[in-house]
């Protein structure tokens, strides 16, 4: 089975906008990650494992971009083709890496943490829910003023339904970069 691997960059840039001298430096972070879906057994092959392969099958693909803009919000992105064309999909930010369990990957991550099931949703989580089109393809966004605490945020799982909660069909381990936008 052809599988391709993680293809991250997670490197904190520097934006050149005019200045007095023509450049001046402006620091952001952004990551981009992407990946082939694998059974849980290939986890040392593969960053993007599927648990549910009618929903999520083997060699589906997953991107993930995240871009912390400096001083200011973080816009989180997923594109990902191959998925089971029309099913609606519950996709959130968790806090550990995927493993072979699907439990592996810990609960959402959430800027403010807590056990209140009212701070469960998009204000508090990053919410990145889509429906696969006739050909298997989605794509989400979701826009905070705040960004991840460093070490909190590691993968994103795919739920078997949009929402808070559901089955996890699959997970893919991202680089997610540190804090930040505003609190």
């Amino acid at each position: 089975m052809l599988l391709a691997g993680i293809c991250a960059s997670a490197v904190a840039t520097a934006l050149f906008a005019g200045g007095p001298d023509g450049v001046e430096a402006v620091e952001g972070h952004s990551v981009r990650a992407q990946a082939r879906f694998d059974l849980p057994g290939a986890a040392d092959r593969s960053a993007a494992l599927t648990y549910d392969r009618s929903l999520v099958p083997e060699g589906s693909w997953i991107e993930v971009r995240q871009h912390t803009a400096p001083g200011g919000p973080t816009t989180v992105r997923l594109k990902v083709a191959g998925m089971k064309p029309g099913h609606a999909y519950g996709v959130h930010v968790h806090q550990k890496p995927c493993g072979a369990d699907p439990e592996a990957a810990g609960g959402h991550y959430q800027h403010r943490p807590s056990s209140d099931p009212h701070h469960v949703g998009p204000d508090n989580e990053v919410w990145l829910d889509f429906t696969a089109d006739r050909r298997g393809a989605g794509a989400a966004s979701a826009r905070h003023d705040w960004g991840f605490r460093p070490g909190e945020a590691a993968s994103v799982v795919i739920h078997d339904v949009p929402g808070g909660a559901g089955v996890r069909a699959a997970c893919f381990t991202v680089p997610f970069g540190p804090v930040g936008g505003g609190d």
